[in-house]
Formats: C-alpha cells, structure tokens, sequence
C-alpha cells in the first residue's frame, strides 16, 4: 500500500501519474528500494509521535467539567434553568451545564423568561423604544448553541468557576460563624463600588449626586461586622454564581433600591454592556409590576417584582355599589406565578403596613369572603406573612433555591412623617451614638417568629440596625431634578427619608447577600 501511495503522489503538485512511473523506471532497482523504505519507516514514525504527544481530551482536574446533556428524567418542573456548579468541599465537582440544558423558561408558568439574545446586540442599554416580544419571540432567540460551540464555553465557564471556587474557600471560613448585621460603619476610600452617574438604570428618585447633592463622604461607608470583614462584592464572580440562573426581587420600592443598586454593580463588571438590557427594552424602573434584567453572556436574569404587601390587593363592592379596596390576608400576590421558579429570591414587605389604611385597619383586612370591620396591623401582618410563608413551603424547593427575606430598612424623619413635613436635608454623617437608635420594629418580630415555624429555611438578611445608623444616606430633597410649582414653594416639606441614595446604603446589602451566597452556593440545585 505504501508503494502505491508513493506511486500516484504528485511531486511538487504538477506531475502527473504517468510521469511518475517514467521516473521510477529510470531509477536503478536499489535506490528506488531504499527510498521506499526510508519513506515508510519515516511516515511510520511520524504517525507514532502524533498519537503518542497527542493530548488527551480527558486530562484530570481537580474540578471536572461536563457536556453531557442530562436525561429528561433529571429535569425537575419548577426548576428555569439547570445547575452550573455544586460546591461542596474541596473534593467538590464543579459541572457546565450543556448548552441544551439551560433551557430559560419552565412550561408550568405563565412567565416568559426574558432571557433571549437580542436580534441587534448593538442596540444600546437605554432605547427611546421598547422592543416588543412575542412568545414566539422568546422561544427562537433562546435556541441553544451547536454543539460545536461547546468546548470554548466550557473552557471560559472552567476558568470563572476556578475563580469561584477560589472565592469560596478564600472567605467560607472567617464568614462562616460571622454576625453579619453587629457592626458599625467605616471609611473606606475604596467605595463607592460604581461611579456616581455612571450607571443609567439609577432611578431618578435615587440618583442624589445628579439631583445635586454637594456631599459626597456618605459614599464612603462600609459596613463592617465585629467578628469578620465582609468580602468586596465582585461582580464577576457573582454573575459566575449566577451562571443560567434567575435571581428574583419581590416587594416594595426599597427592594427596588437594592435591584437597581445590585445590577449597577453587576453591569459594571462585564466586557460588553450591550449585552446586558432590560428584557423588554425598558429605560424607567418605576410605574411597571416587573422589570428583568438580561446578562446575556451569562444566560441569567436579575429581576423585579412589585409587591409591596406580598399578598395580594384586592376591592370589594359594598352594599351601595362602592368599590372599596382590601387587602387579601389569605393569598398571594398575583405576580408569585412569575418568580416562582427563580432560583434565588429576596422578599421583603413593611414600609406599606405603616400607611393610613392599613394603620387604622377598618373596614380593608379581608380573609375569604369577610372584611374585617377592624383588625390590629400586627395581626393583620402575622396573617400576611403566614400566607407568605405557606406560599414559599408548597412552591419552593429548598434543595434548589435560596428563599432570603430584607428585614426592615430604618427611615429617619425629623419633625414629622412622610407626609407630614418630615425631614432629613441637614443630615450629613451617621449616627455615632447607639442610644439614637429606634427600638427594633414590632413587625420584624412578627417575622421572625413566622420564620421560625417554617419548615422550608428562609434567611433572614436583618439590616434594621446597620440601615438605623445612616440618617446621612437618604435622597431627602434631592430626590428629584425638576420640581413642581407646589414643591418649589415649600421644597423642605418634599423630602425622601425612606429610600436611599446610590451608591450607597443597599449596595452593603448587596453585599452580605454575596458573603451568604459564598457560604450557601452548595444549596442551589
């Protein structure tokens, strides 16, 4: 065979096979014996080396990764997206999942993921229009990679999820028996974690430097726990730990806080920021029941779900014909079908409960068919929660998600309520001594004991305290650019003592949430 081979090659590409033989019946018999052995024995050995230095595609790791795409056995209902890594221990395996696995929206909901790859990735972040996405939409533009496209995936997913891994085993120990929220507030130049106007998604109602805000040191707080130093939120390597996973906050406008503050810093941290977009082309985060948040190069979403009371609101037509509106103790908010299936989720609720209606609770409290003529706000609350927490035990899977709960973030009016005058304008430092602090709120004592009967584990991210010490954070008139006629007249009696500033005072929260996330990463399925 080999003679053959040597027989019809081309020589120098423009022989033909007939001026082949011409040449070998001219060579005496000898020669051309030598040549052919030498030719084969070199051709031989050249075919050992390559199958000997060959690498292996199967070289060892302490971390192996995986392409293989699980049985339709493995795929749990309920669950969006299926596990990229499971840390353990040291001895843990970490697994990518294959690109047919990271399937973005689960049948048994009526939510559509919003995860999908846009037809123009150089649209830009903020849009003057708002793309519109159809189902069919949602379902072509989240086809998965060819096969092909696996192995440099895995092989850029196999050096982040060594980062991980490192991140864990760098700070699991010392986080690992830390209070988090017994601490106090330091200085730290380093902060804030994103530049003051450099992130668009800042509502207005939180963006105090460009509503003209002078000071600036309110920026440079961190909080530090007593018996640790909380890690510095990298956002890459949270957006890693967020690798094909929904990341879900539910509840009122201070969890909106903490969702805008926690995507800024993500967005920050990677390449190409025209692949992270709101999944509907929004460009205002307030006035809407949900806003998503696309990472596309990560394939997960950050969202937001307005729920201020968590069960759901409701009205009643009254034997006159009057609508009134009550609040349903006994169900739960309507959005709970879609961030049902996220894989992290942080609730809070609170700062509604202090309003009038539910204060004086008459005639608005309903349970079934029945509006209570009058009913306490802390045992309307207990009922609320318990509703809540019933929810979160028959809908969510503790061996695949994480269930956290922002306690009550501290509001300081001076000289009257939110409605009545309260101020916070001159405020410029935190509070420095502890007996200024308000006593801890009766309502997150009713959390806590409603937590404690629940079988499924929920954490409980307690900011109360941190959050009293910071009467400096708050938008107070800064709180928007242009003013109404009626504002202008009496500015001060306008004044945000509830919401935060960002940067600022959420990105801490923020914060925590990763050092937690880092200890309980083995917990998400």
């Amino acid at each position: 065979m080999a003679s053959n081979a040597v027989k019809y090659m081309l020589i120098h590409g423009g022989t033909t096979p007939a001026e082949t033989r011409s040449f070998f019946s001219a060579v005496k018999p000898i020669k051309t014996s030598t040549f052919v052995y030498a030719f084969v024995i070199t051709f031989v050995s050249f075919t050992l080396f390559l199958a000997f230095f060959s690498p292996s595609p199967n070289s060892s790791s302490p971390w192996s990764f995986s392409t293989t795409t699980p049985s339709s056995d493995n795929n749990t209902s309920g669950s969006h997206f299926s596990s990229i890594f499971s840390y353990t221990g040291k001895n843990s395996t970490l697994q990518a999942p294959a690109p047919e696995n990271l399937t973005p929206v689960d049948k048994a909901t009526t939510f559509e993921s919003p995860i999908v790859n846009r037809t123009n990735p150089s649209q830009p972040l903020v849009s003057d229009k708002s793309p519109t996405l159809t189902s069919d939409d949602v379902r072509n533009q989240t086809a998965a990679p060819s096969r092909s496209e696996a192995p440099v995936s895995v092989d850029v997913t196999a050096s982040s999820s060594s980062s991980v891994k490192q991140e864990v085993e760098k700070w699991s120990e010392s986080l690992k028996n830390c209070e988090f929220f017994d601490g106090e507030w330091i200085k730290d130049d380093t902060y804030p974690l994103y530049e003051p106007g450099s992130c668009k998604i800042v509502d207005e109602q939180f963006n105090c430097i460009s509503n003209g805000r002078p000071d600036k040191d309110f920026q440079k707080l961190k909080w530090k726990p007593k018996t640790c130093t909380l890690p510095r939120l990298n956002g890459g390597i949270m957006l890693e730990m967020l690798r094909g996973r929904r990341l879900a906050f539910v509840g009122d406008s201070l969890n909106r806080n903490m969702w805008e503050s926690l995507v800024c810093m993500l967005k920050g941290s990677v390449k190409d920021e025209s692949k992270v977009y709101e999944a509907r082309g929004r460009y205002h985060f307030r006035g809407e029941a949900e806003y998503s948040f696309v990472f596309q190069d990560y394939n997960c979403t950050v969202e937001f779900f307005v729920s201020p009371f968590l069960v759901q609101e409701s009205e009643i037509v009254d034997k006159k014909g009057t609508k009134k509106e009550t609040l349903r103790l006994d169900l739960i908010g309507k959005s709970s079908e879609q961030y049902k299936g996220a894989d992290i989720i942080v609730f809070n609720t609170g700062h509604w409960w202090t309003h009038e209606k539910t204060s004086k609770g008459e005639d608005y409290y309903q349970e079934g068919s029945n509006v209570y003529h009058e009913l306490a706000v802390l045992e309307a609350f207990r009922k609320a929660l318990t509703t809540w927490g019933r929810w979160v035990e028959k809908n969510v899977n503790p061996e695949k998600s994480l269930v956290f709960f922002r306690g009550f973030s501290a509001t300081h009016f001076s000289g009257g309520q939110w409605n009545s005058g309260g101020a916070c304008d001159s405020e410029t430092e935190p509070i420095k001594n502890e007996t200024y602090l308000t006593p801890y709120p009766s309502k997150m004592k009713v959390l806590e004991s409603v937590l404690k009967g629940m079988r499924t584990p929920v954490t409980y991210l307690n900011i109360t305290r941190l959050t009293d010490y910071r009467k400096d954070g708050h938008p107070s008139v800064y709180r928007k650019q242009i003013l109404s006629d009626e504002e202008k007249k009496t500015p001060l009696l306008y004044q945000d003592c509830s919401h935060w500033c960002l940067p600022g005072v959420p990105d801490s929260w923020n914060e925590i949430l990763y050092a937690e996330l880092l200890l309980k990463l083995n917990q998400l399925g």
